[in-house]
């Protein structure tokens, strides 16, 4: 154990929770992650190699058992909250909303029986803070909250979209978080991350395109494989933030614990919707045949958003001192991590 404690990193598979764990491990934390078995790590466990003594992943096959943490907590000083349902094509809500409060729920009751534990910081999303606002013209905070897509949810029932399912899910799930700090003031600090749309280069870099498809930037690999350039995910909506600038936060949400408790911190840096990513790598790749589309479409210079509705990522840089990735490096970064993937990349 170092001087600076263990930080238990939930869902150490996920994109978001690697570079999580390189973050924590660089800024001098020994990390311990969990997953439904140790052999789905296995990969991972070879990318943070430089740091073996100090990670190690540990079996939590199903997270929506009571008690289902208890071993994991044992002897951290920290925990990263990031292992919740990913999906935005379920048409039956119940489930994927349960197993999202109930992991919240089981991480902290695990918490407070271990009194090791300082802070837990949630990786929730900005599903969880958009809503569709009165104005025309509106700011998105930390103090906006996303109340609509549990109402879609209860209206529809199983036939409620996918994205209204996930929004449901990081909201439901936030607010279990929240509720549970209200109801049990427990003695370590709590803090939520909200990221808008999350780019950047994956930790473990794919060698197969099994490993691409359905992660957030399989876009970025579309457009260098020469395919249409796809639409944006939201229409209007494609407020970016790098992974590891996420992963930057959760570590400064658990170095910083008083100035953290109690806090939501929306990541977000600029406006990239995929029109954009084409433009940055047709330029620096222009042997790839990647497809113009529309050039200059969709985004203002410098990666700004042309839309009334903007999404405010002030107060997190504010907090951490630090200027975000800005998106340009961010797709060039995920390109040069996809090599394995893009023949002639």
């Amino acid at each position: 154990m170092t001087e600076k404690g263990i930080v238990l990193i939930t869902g150490i598979n996920g994109y978001i929770a690697a570079r999580t764990a390189e973050a924590c491990l660089r800024a001098g934390y020994n990390v311990r992650g969990t997953a439904r078995s140790t052999e789905s790590a296995r990969s991972l466990v070879d990318a943070l190699s430089s740091y073996s003594q100090r990670f190690e992943v540990v079996e939590v096959p199903d997270v929506t058992v009571p008690g289902a943490f208890d071993n994991a907590v044992k002897g951290v000083s920290a925990i990263a909250q990031l292992a919740s349902p990913m999906t935005l094509t379920s048409t039956r809500p119940a489930p994927i909303i349960n197993t999202a409060t109930s992991t919240v729920r089981g991480v902290l009751e695990s918490a407070m029986q271990e009194p090791s534990v300082k802070s837990v910081v949630i990786m929730s999303s900005i599903a969880a803070i958009i809503h569709t606002p009165k104005e025309p013209k509106y700011v998105f905070t930390e103090k906006d909250w996303n109340d609509e897509s549990e109402a879609i949810v209860a209206k529809c029932g199983d036939d409620t979209p996918g994205n209204a399912t996930y929004a449901a899910s990081k909201a439901a799930s936030e607010k279990t978080f929240w509720a549970f700090r209200d109801e049990k003031k427990p003695p370590f600090t709590m803090t939520a991350i909200n990221p808008v749309f999350v780019t950047g280069p994956p930790l473990v870099r794919p060698t197969s395109p099994d490993q691409v498809a359905g992660k957030t930037y399989t876009y970025i690999w579309n457009i260098l494989l020469g395919e249409e350039i796809p639409p944006e995910v939201m229409s209007g909506f494609s407020w970016y933030v790098d992974v590891r600038d996420v992963a930057d936060l959760v570590v400064f949400g658990i170095d910083n614990p008083d100035v953290c408790n109690g806090q939501r911190y929306i990541a977000s840096a600029d406006y990239g919707p995929p029109q954009a990513a084409a433009d940055i790598l047709r330029k620096a790749f222009p042997h790839l045949g990647i497809q113009e589309g529309q050039p200059g479409e969709g985004y203002l210079e410098g990666f700004k958003s042309p839309h009334d509705q903007i999404v405010d990522g002030g107060k997190a840089a504010k907090a951490r001192g630090k200027e975000y990735i800005s998106y340009q490096q961010s797709v060039l970064d995920t390109a040069d991590a996809l090599k394995g993937v893009v023949d002639g990349l």
